[in-house]
């Protein structure tokens, strides 16, 4: 295995292509993690906590639908969900870089 904090950095600011397409937040994290978490140090461990922080944001953005209806909390949550999903990929990559394993809060835990 070779150590490329670089990859792991693109990794973790990929989540970002939402920004400009729309989708893919899932998508491109989730493909850089399978075609590489065996040959790059700690791409698995990135990886898990990539892949789970973005399903963690699908579930509370489907939560999120129906409050809208609960005096507009759904909105705020959306607000919320959205600064949470710019502020710490880049958080992340600039902790990836430094070499350090990253954190993501109220990531829930599907891939352990």
């Amino acid at each position: 295995m070779r150590q490329d904090n670089q990859l792991l950095v693109i990794t973790h600011l990929s989540q970002l292509i939402t920004i400009i397409t729309g989708f893919g937040s899932l998508i491109l994290p989730l493909v850089l993690w399978l075609t590489q978490k065996e040959k790059v140090y700690q791409m698995d461990a990135h990886g898990k906590n990539i892949i789970n922080f973005q399903l963690s944001l699908i579930v509370y953005a489907i939560i999120c639908i129906p409050l809208i209806l609960l005096f507009g909390l759904g909105l705020l949550g959306f607000i919320v969900l959205g600064i949470i999903s710019i502020v710490f990929p880049i958080i992340n990559a600039i902790k990836a870089s430094n070499g350090e394993t990253p954190t993501y809060p109220l990531s829930l835990n599907f891939i352990s």
